[in-house]
């Protein structure tokens, strides 16, 4: 395996160069465990931990390697490594972090396309797949729906779910594939390219790891047996892990997420909701908040069924939570800087009290 097959780039090697890194090896993260790591080079893996100086100077969680990450490392033993720096990303898609207001949790990094996995039978919700569209074009990643499944409904039921994403969700490329037949697998692959990074997105028990065997052709993840109660996979797949697959490309499986969270993702939900986005560009303020106002365009053509209701109400059911994520975020920069005050105004007078 070379760099290139992990997707290493001339960008990255202009900026170990010119950050004075040649002395180390560049290495990616394949793995995270708590701040222990696994990283991937064309020498093999490794078992990474950071310094402490990485460690200490880190403000954010953001600040720490993730899943996707590339790292400047040393080898201090066989198979053992030092994380001494992490080169700047390309991309970053993130959710709010669960039960956190204000914060925000990573998924993976350097991301070139994001797969939204959704089954067709149990799984599949609109609403869902535009929040993932909208994460997608905040990170400013290429997002492809993946409808699996497919033989578990008719032709007509399929055809009705293309229709209805694409009235809600214009220009996405939608690929519907079968585990158990493989139809669809061969254009799913085509997709891949080699030294490119995909990453899968979607809820638990949508077949994700299933699909990443069928595009590898080898049993690389463990799959759970289809519960008859509720008609969806078992969820297996317990932490996030990259894969070189021998075809070409780099797969990041993910754990199912029942929460995904906007953060403030003003881009992701203009490119997700282009076609209101233009429709507001009409309205007599420029400050309509799109709910009451007299004059607003968005208003207008929903009175005149030109405008999806469930469109419109996802769009703002997600406008509120990324004003919430932001106000949460200036709420809790203003309590630490608060804090950092206090914790000052101490030393300076335990300091004085010695006099």
């Amino acid at each position: 395996m070379t760099l290139a097959d992990l997707g290493h780039t001339v960008a990255l090697e202009n900026y170990r160069v010119e950050h004075n890194l040649v002395n180390f090896e560049i290495a990616r993260v394949t793995t995270e465990h708590k701040e222990r790591y696994v990283v991937k080079n064309d020498e093999g893996d490794f078992e990474a931990e950071l310094i402490g100086n990485l460690r200490f100077t880190a403000t954010e969680r953001s600040d720490f390697p993730a899943v996707g990450d590339w790292v400047a490392i040393s080898e201090y033993d066989t198979g053992k490594a030092l994380i001494h720096h992490v080169f700047p990303r390309t991309s970053i898609v993130e959710r709010q972090a669960i039960g956190k207001h204000g914060e925000k949790q990573i998924i993976a990094t350097n991301i070139d396309v994001g797969f939204i996995v959704q089954a067709v039978n149990r799984d599949f919700n609109i609403n869902r797949l535009e929040r993932y569209a909208t994460i997608c074009n905040t990170s400013k990643i290429t997002p492809i729906i993946v409808l699996t499944k497919i033989d578990l409904v008719s032709k007509t039921e399929l055809a009705s779910m293309f229709q209805n994403i694409s009235d809600r969700i214009k220009s996405l490329t939608v690929i519907p594939i079968s585990n158990t037949t493989f139809e669809g697998l061969a254009l799913l692959k085509s997709h891949i390219k080699k030294g490119k990074t995909y990453c899968l997105l979607g809820s638990s028990g949508v077949g994700k790891s299933t699909l990443l065997n069928s595009i590898s052709d080898k049993e690389l993840m463990k799959t759970g047996a289809i519960s008859d109660r509720i008609d969806r996979g078992k969820h297996i797949t317990t932490h996030r892990e990259l894969i070189v697959l021998e075809t070409g490309g780099i797969i990041i499986d993910n754990p199912g997420m029942r929460e995904v969270g906007i953060t403030n993702s003003q881009d992701g939900v203009a490119l997700t909701f282009e076609e209101i986005i233009e429709l507001s560009q009409n309205c007599r303020f420029s400050d309509c908040t799109h709910v009451r106002q007299m004059g607003c365009s968005i208003l207008e053509a929903l009175e005149n069924k030109k405008l999806d209701a469930n469109l419109y109400d996802n769009y703002l059911r997600l406008e509120r939570e990324k004003t919430f994520f932001e106000s949460s975020q200036q709420d809790k920069k203003r309590k630490d800087k608060n804090l950092g005050k206090l914790i000052k105004s101490a030393q300076k007078n335990k300091r004085q009290s010695k006099y």
